[in-house]
């Protein structure tokens, strides 16, 4: 108990163990013991439910804004707490380190948890790194996908740091936010990093546009929010030459000019109104900004990525990250396809560009499982990186569901595969669910290894919105008895999902 007040061991260890003495059944997240104006808290697990303690101590504190049932040891009084929303916001209150920060443009981990029981894990394996980890992320179609507010995800965090003692700080991302209501949803949970996604305001197809329809695409700009005209802005650009990395220089043409103009303008004025929203609706709230450009039917390329910070710099707008559509494939639940030495050669570019601007992270969106990426971008030891994850922790849980629960695995992988159709829409993969074999003719030791298998893990994964809806035909009482089997199961699971992510940040170095 060394992050306690000196000589505070004897007073705790009495407290702790005479109140575990009237609960039996009950277990201590030793790294959860915490003290605040002579009251102590620490959470405590019962038979496969973890519950908050909050005891007045021996000064008898004013322990008031906790809810739960009152009981008395001795002359000490305490409380039993479920792990509520209205809990977990006092202890926020009392706690500083149970709030989110903003993590800057240092090197950071995004954990998507979209179960919310894979926290403690996620900090146990990022601990021991030089990454800050952003703990509450969760996108707006991911809340709507698993039933879960974003006060449940936020929850879910304080709870994780609590129970591991962490007090290092961690980040809370809204992420995939297209509109002031999205902002305003995460905003009231608490959230401190924005990611925004103007995916809508794309024009993809401004590359194959002829000339004369090009040049009335590029006229109808909304210029006036642009704060330029469309003449001035092409002799800008024109004139334009910008040495990046080894002996490569941005000299963009007008074609080219013209192009990323029609693709992305309407992305830097939308990007700038809702940071700007931001920061004139919530001028005290404590807020980061990401750009995700990376749901694209092309790669970014460098002069695009260019011409977006340019302008969100000439218009104020700062990044602390910023997601580019990268070469190859960055599909679900998989490593990385494609050629690994055009990726090295141009994400040292993007790189260079961000170094011009104040040297915001590059974000890998779709990040799970991208070692081969990883490596890369170790090895090269250069400017910040933002990593995000989500699906392969809950891949994880699946796997410890496989080998505590094989017949409801077998259950679960029946109902992903006839849902695959309809669940991979909004997905760019590549499963094919012939490949996987039909899980009544694996042994129970086999099914694990199907967590191994690219076909398996995308087609899992892609459902995982209809697993944990609970009420879809077939998959009523999936999400329950998912929970409570990982609950049964907490050293396993957390086992996994350890092991998972030290493979993670290992090649990061």
């Amino acid at each position: 108990m060394s992050y306690l007040k000196a000589g505070t061991e004897k007073i705790t260890s009495n407290l702790v163990k005479g109140i575990l003495d009237l609960h039996g059944n009950a277990s201590l997240y030793e790294k959860s013991i915490h003290e605040d104006q002579g009251a102590w808290f620490f959470i405590i697990r019962n038979g496969i439910e973890k519950q908050l303690v909050v005891s007045s101590g021996e000064s008898n504190a004013d322990i008031s804004d906790f809810s739960g049932k009152r009981y008395k040891n001795g002359d000490i009084d305490y409380l039993v707490c479920g792990m509520s929303h209205k809990n977990a916001d006092a202890i926020r209150k009392r706690f500083d380190f149970t709030r989110p920060v903003l993590i800057g443009k240092a090197n950071s981990y995004g954990f998507g948890d979209r179960l919310g029981n894979a926290g403690p894990a996620h900090l146990r394996a990022v601990s021991q790194t030089k990454f800050r980890p952003v703990l509450a992320q969760q996108s707006i179609r991911e809340l709507q996908r698993t039933g879960r507010t974003a006060e449940e995800v936020m929850d879910a965090a304080t709870w994780s740091v609590f129970q591991e003692g962490y007090h290092d700080g961690f980040g809370a991302d809204g992420d995939h936010l297209k509109n002031f209501n999205d902002i305003d949803l995460m905003v009231r949970a608490g959230f401190t990093m924005f990611t925004i996604d103007p995916s809508e305001n794309v024009q993809n197809e401004a590359k194959s546009m002829h000339e004369q329809k090009l040049d009335s695409a590029y006229q109808d700009l909304p210029w006036d929010e642009i704060e330029d005209t469309p003449d001035d802005f092409l002799h800008r650009y024109l004139d334009l030459s910008v040495k990046l990395r080894d002996g490569f220089t941005l000299s963009p043409g007008k074609a080219e000019i013209m192009q990323g103009m029609v693709k992305y303008g309407r992305v830097i004025t939308n990007t700038r109104n809702l940071a700007e929203y931001i920061t004139t609706t919530y001028p005290d709230h404590p807020a980061e900004l990401e750009l995700s450009i990376d749901e694209t039917d092309e790669p970014t390329t460098l002069f695009e990525h260019f011409l977006i910070v340019s302008e969100l710099d000439r218009l104020g707008v700062e990044l602390v990250s910023l997601a580019p559509r990268f070469c190859g494939h960055f599909e679900k639940g998989v490593d990385f396809r494609g050629d690994l030495n055009q990726f090295r050669n141009e994400y040292k570019q993007h790189l260079a560009i961000a170094e011009m601007f104040g040297g915001y992270k590059l974000s890998i969106h779709s990040g799970s499982d991208k070692f081969s990426v990883y490596k890369v971008i170790g090895s090269l030891n250069l400017g910040a990186v933002h990593v995000k994850t989500a699906g392969t922790s809950y891949l994880e849980a699946l796997r410890t569901v496989a080998v505590a629960a094989p017949d409801f695995f077998r259950e679960i992988l029946k109902f992903s595969l006839k849902r695959f159709e309809t669940d991979k829409k909004t997905y760019h993969i590549s499963a094919d669910p012939k490949q996987i074999p039909d899980p009544d003719s694996l042994g129970d030791k086999e099914l694990p290894g199907l967590l191994n298998d690219d076909d398996a893990r995308q087609v899992l994964h892609v459902a995982f919105g209809s697993i944990l809806s609970g009420d879809l035909p077939g998959a009523k009482g999936f999400k329950k008895r998912l929970m409570e089997l990982l609950e049964k199961n907490e050293e396993l699971h957390e086992k996994y999902l350890v092991r998972h992510f030290e493979k993670h940040l290992e090649p990061f170095g």
